[in-house]
């Protein structure tokens, strides 16, 4: 696979499991912003859940989502599973995008907040994912789910450890 020749465009259908030879060949930014430009696929998840990336710069992320019935509890709210992987998946990529070729990372841990229930007429949900130091071996980030109207619905914290592929 090119990294730099478009395979489709960006979207929930362009999902897939990039091979490692690709992945290893590119910072985590480059990596990033290939899956953004449709270059690369997307993961598998974001089709599951009806996620998309959306901004990536180094030290930060920002995913987009809107929540439907699909993603409903037995008490016809948003599962809290759902903002727990939009806000890891935030938070992770936001440690991802600092990394250089070759080097991979994982999530130790990570601690959710909920502050607001969401519906499917909650709309569009952003969460915005935020390095907040990172060393040699371990990185911890934040992240925040809001709402179109910039109202705080979750909150998160999370702790990675970094690896040589």
């Amino acid at each position: 696979m090119q990294p730099s020749a478009p395979r489709s465009s960006p979207g929930p259908d362009n999902v897939g499991i990039v091979d490692l030879a690709t992945l290893t060949s590119m910072s985590g930014l480059e990596f990033l912003t290939a899956i953004m430009r449709g270059n690369l696929p997307g993961p598998p998840i974001s089709k599951t859940l009806g996620f998309r990336l959306v901004e990536a710069e180094e030290g930060r992320t920002v995913f987009v989502s809107e929540p439907r019935e699909e993603h409903y509890n037995p008490i016809r709210t948003v599962h809290a599973g759902y903002t727990a992987t939009l806000l890891d998946s935030c938070m992770a990529c936001a440690v991802l995008s600092t990394l250089p070729k070759g080097t991979g990372f994982t999530t130790m841990e990570f601690k959710v907040s909920l502050l607001r229930p969401m519906t499917k007429n909650t709309g569009t949900v952003r969460a915005e994912g935020t390095l907040l130091s990172r060393g040699r071996r371990g990185a911890a980030a934040e992240g925040r789910l809001t709402d179109t109207r910039g109202r705080l619905i979750a909150h998160a914290t999370t702790t990675c450890l970094i690896y040589p592929f």
